[in-house]
């Protein structure tokens, strides 16, 4: 009986590229392809929530209102005909990077890319879980101080 383990996606995202290096050659995958300028596709953006509390979530680069990645890429794709004005090229989304490799890359470089944007996503949920944690365990060490107080005899 074969039994399958889940695999971390960033750790899955370097397998992925890997075989992408396999698939391309070394050469074709490295770093000799990087944009010598690079704008980041997503952020991480901090609000608060309730009770103080901060939540952490993955956006679009650009975008200054917290949106869920992706929402408004459906949107713009829907839209026909011109713009009222041509917008500058540093104001639009960024490129996708996997253009970087040419036209027709592998399909372990796109597997790779969406393993390192989930493994961002986990990151920003397990972020937002240790500060409800932490904001939980301080909740209890403030009640247990206070049923300290209370209880008779504790002077």
């Amino acid at each position: 009986m074969v039994t399958r383990k889940k695999v971390a996606p960033d750790l899955k995202g370097w397998l992925s590229l890997a075989k992408a290096r396999y698939a391309m050659g070394a050469k074709s995958v490295g770093p000799l392809q990087y944009a010598s300028h690079m704008e980041p596709q997503v952020c991480l953006h901090a609000s608060e929530a309730q009770e103080g509390l901060q939540k952490f979530k993955v956006v679009r680069a650009g975008v200054h209102a917290p949106e869920e990645v992706g929402s408004r890429e459906a949107a713009l794709r829907r839209r026909k005909g011109p713009t009222k004005t041509p917008e500058p090229e540093s104001s639009e989304a960024p490129q996708d990077p996997l253009n970087w490799f040419g036209i027709l890359v592998p399909h372990s470089l796109r597997q790779a890319q969406a393993s390192f944007r989930d493994g961002l996503q986990l990151a920003a949920d397990i972020a937002s879980l240790q500060n409800r944690i932490d904001w939980g365990r301080s909740q209890l060490r403030g009640l247990q101080e206070k049923l300290k107080q209370l209880e008779p005899g504790a002077a």
